[in-house]
């Protein structure tokens, strides 16, 4: 299991990067499906380069291997699809991404939900259609420019980001 940060949905660790050639959250989740959580938490803990880490991000681990066993399938497979994801970008990438997701997170819980909204309807569409809607009176006249900033970060990201599809798996941008 590749012991960085995307298994806990934190910050990078601070210090020496990972080999990349350690295998993903994914990948380490299926090879361990048939162990139960304390069998799993022992596995994580032995590990190479687990007791290396800070005791803060050892238990950050270890409560994310629970949250991902108390989750769903689906709900499981969403994230290790989206931690996949964002293990395959580039350190600016993932900043950009991080970036963006902060934004609408910042935004208060009815305007996060519309500009959320506004950013699956727009991803749908081509470049040009896209970019005549975000300059129309009409947008301006929804959306404050903060908003309009934070949709335009997201769709800057879009091709990083994970879409799911029903019945048709998962597939980054459009």
């Amino acid at each position: 299991m590749a012991l960085r940060a995307p298994v806990a949905q934190s910050r990078p660790a601070p210090g020496p990067q990972p080999n990349r050639n350690q295998e993903h959250l994914a990948q380490w989740m299926d090879r361990h499906s048939n162990l139960t959580l304390p069998e799993q938490q022992r596995a994580l803990e032995n590990e190479p380069g687990f007791r290396d880490l800070p005791p803060p991000t050892q238990q950050r681990m270890r409560d994310r291997l629970t949250q991902l066993n108390n989750m769903s399938p689906e709900q499981r497979q969403r994230i290790l699809d989206r931690t996949e994801a964002m293990e395959r970008l580039t350190l600016p990438q993932r900043q950009q991404v991080r970036g963006a997701m902060q934004q609408l997170g910042g935004l208060p819980e009815d305007r996060r939900r519309l500009v959320a909204r506004a950013f699956r309807d727009l991803r749908e569409m081509p470049q040009p259609q896209r970019q005549a809607i975000l300059d129309s009176d009409r947008f301006r006249g929804q959306f404050s420019d903060q908003e309009r900033s934070t949709l335009s970060n997201l769709l800057a990201v879009e091709p990083y980001l994970p879409v799911r599809r029903p019945n048709d798996g998962t597939t980054y941008g459009k």
